[in-house]
């Protein structure tokens, strides 16, 4: 019974030791999204935000 409790409040502790885990979260994003391809996805994020400013400028236009 008391495995059933300890458990569970083990993995919860050691789930929130951030620092345990902090280098290895950082290495692993700075892995996956890697400087060059931010700046590429800033870029995307703003020509869609263009792209979405000019079709709803369009359509203010049509209806006035």
């Amino acid at each position: 019974m008391i495995l059933y409790l300890t458990f569970p409040v083990a993995m919860f502790w050691i789930s929130n030791q951030a620092e345990w885990f902090e280098n290895d979260v950082i290495q692993r994003k700075r892995e996956l999204w890697p400087p060059d391809k931010r700046q590429e996805l800033e870029e995307f994020k703003e020509r869609i935000r263009k792209q979405r400013e000019e079709r709803l400028l369009r359509a203010a236009q049509r209806n006035s």
